[in-house]
């Protein structure tokens, strides 16, 4: 079992995903955990009434630091239990958030019962992976609002986003994508600039584990848009560097 509150007050080891290396260890302490907690309420929109449904691992920074140890300084109800695709959209009824990689939306949405799935009013936080627009639209199309997230083990899972609430908004943000790249975000919870020779992005901040400009080894895209509100940036994923663990 989970003990929230040893973790709040001593920090924790995470482990890397691995999806771009060899897995790490990676030790969050607590004034790091105070600050990626407070990205992680903000965002997602997390109060004190939402219900949690964890199905990732909590030895990984999505399952323990995205939702369910940000909703725990709330007093939130948090069910923890294994990801089972078939009972997944069952399951998930009484709840209010949940978090997804690829590879679990993938088994979900190949279900028989996603067809009929409804999702309204949920908020389903995706990430740990590169994010298929594919992913995004077929839950929105079901009354999820997704927030695509990107994140590192080093930076918190919720560092970049972008939170989808309408098939409108998806398109839109997919056209803006050259060549189809997936999207990083355009909420940015941490300073960044990008090594205009090697288009790698360096991320700075409280979320961080470093204090200095960390090199996340992940190219990227940054694309501007003009549109009535402002002028705002979007951060889309192009490649892992060949050198970068």
């Amino acid at each position: 079992m989970t003990d929230f509150k040893q973790i709040l007050k001593e920090g924790c080891t995470i482990s890397s995903s691995g999806t771009t290396g060899t897995p790490k260890q990676i030790f969050r302490s607590p004034k790091n955990l105070e600050a990626c907690n407070a990205v992680a309420i903000k965002d997602q929109h997390i109060t004190s009434k939402s219900k949690i449904f964890t199905c990732t691992r909590m030895t990984h920074a999505g399952g323990l630091l995205l939702q369910s140890l940000p909703a725990y300084t709330l007093g939130c109800d948090i069910h923890i239990t294994k990801f089972n695709p078939f009972s997944f959209i069952k399951d998930f009824e009484k709840y209010t958030h949940t978090f997804l990689p690829p590879a679990m939306c993938e088994a979900i949405i190949k279900t028989k019962g996603f067809s009929n799935a409804n999702f309204n009013g949920k908020i389903i936080a995706m990430g740990s992976d590169i994010i298929p627009w594919d992913h995004i639209r077929k839950f929105v199309s079901k009354g999820a609002t997704v927030i695509a997230n990107w994140g590192m083990s080093e930076i918190g899972p919720c560092a970049i986003n972008t939170t989808f609430e309408t098939l409108k908004y998806v398109d839109r943000h997919a056209e803006w994508a050259p060549n189809g790249l997936p999207i990083m975000g355009e909420n940015l919870n941490c300073c960044y600039q990008i090594d205009y020779k090697t288009d790698e992005l360096l991320v700075k901040g409280d979320i961080c584990i470093h204090d200095d400009w960390f090199a996340t080894g992940d190219k990227v895209h940054l694309h501007y848009k003009m549109p009535q509100l402002g002028y705002f940036p979007i951060l889309y994923y192009k490649a892992r560097l060949a050198h970068a663990s």
